[in-house]
């Protein structure tokens, strides 16, 4: 329904938002640092944490509130450890609150969803994930 004298609707400003601080908040990975630690792997934002990370046992399977929060941790930890080390690379939160990879190219990568299927089956593992950016 058109009403004139209502106006069109207005998309709220786009909050300005703090690069470095929302980097902080996405590589919290609470969880994911807890089951590592548990497993004696230090989570030192490096390519190497990532394949410590694919040969950890996966005890979560079993647990299914466990299963999408960890999943979301890993996503969220690979693509920390992509903006920390792939030169250009940059968190950016889409319009559905989703928070993706931006690379210098251009191209998004949903590192979530890469999490939560390394979560439920350990594939792709979060080190060819990683390898698959780094290169391109």
């Amino acid at each position: 329904m058109h009403i004139p004298f209502l106006g069109g609707r207005r998309e709220a400003p786009a909050a300005a938002l703090d690069p470095e601080g929302v980097a902080g908040l996405l590589a919290e990975c609470e969880l994911l640092r807890s089951q590592a630690s548990g497993d004696g792997i230090r989570l030192d934002d490096t390519a190497a944490s990532l394949e410590a990370l694919d040969q950890m046992v996966p005890r979560w399977r079993d647990d299914e509130e466990v299963l999408p929060w960890l999943g979301n941790d890993a996503g969220l930890y690979l693509g920390t450890v992509i903006v920390r080390t792939v030169a250009g690379a940059a968190w950016r939160i889409r319009r559905d609150g989703r928070p993706v990879i931006r690379l210098p190219s251009g191209r998004e990568t949903d590192v979530v969803a890469v999490g939560r299927e390394w979560a439920a089956s350990g594939a792709p593992q979060l080190s060819q994930a990683y390898a698959e950016v780094a290169e391109n």
